[in-house]
């Protein structure tokens, strides 16, 4: 493995132009792209390529293509995942879904990050913080995970959710930046 990568992988500032990670990112694409290019009736083909592509798939999974990812081997979804189409998957650093997560159409997950200094982003180098998403969790369409964030067992993000903090569990939250809009109460919605 070389230098930058272990550096991307550390979470420390790294050279997003190595070309082990360029080629990384190449073949993230290609499967990308084969996987997109699948239909609804090739379930074990779609099923074999999501595999191939994410770093951990447990059980049962689902991902409505068209999905984007800068590597892939990065995101981890657990058994009972759905993300809905077009999802997209910016992992220089991990991504964890826990078990029966469910995204709306469009969500995005990042955690890339650049330098706030000027000078340091002229450098052209970044770094990663990883977003981790408990168990039991619905994500609206077009939400987005901002670098960093925690979502918490049983947690609700609206649709066009921007989250900037972490979302404690069983709350629900909404808004750009999101914001605690009220606790889950255990019961169920009409």
């Amino acid at each position: 493995m070389g230098r930058e990568k272990e550096r991307m992988l550390a979470g420390e500032a790294y050279d997003p132009t190595a070309p082990e990670l360029v080629a990384e990112r190449r073949r993230a694409s290609d499967r990308c792209r084969r996987y997109n290019a699948t239909a609804p009736a090739e379930a074990d083909r779609r099923d074999r390529l999501l595999r191939e592509l994410f770093g951990e798939v447990g059980g049962d999974a689902t991902v409505e293509p068209p999905v984007r990812c800068d590597y892939g081997y990065n995101v981890g979804v657990g058994d009972g995942f759905f993300a809905n189409y077009g999802c997209v998957f910016l992992d220089m650093a991990p991504i964890a879904f826990g078990e029966n997560c469910l995204l709306g159409p469009g969500v995005h997950a990042y955690t890339a990050t650049h330098p706030i200094d000027p000078d340091g982003r002229a450098t052209g180098r970044e770094f990663g913080d990883p977003v981790t998403v408990g168990d039991d969790v619905w994500i609206g369409g077009r939400a987005v995970l901002t670098p960093g964030v925690s979502v918490g067992d049983g947690a609700v993000v609206a649709a066009g959710a921007v989250v900037v903090d972490d979302v404690p569990a069983r709350t629900v939250v909404g808004g750009n930046p999101a914001e605690e809009i009220r606790n889950v109460d255990g019961g169920t919605d009409a």
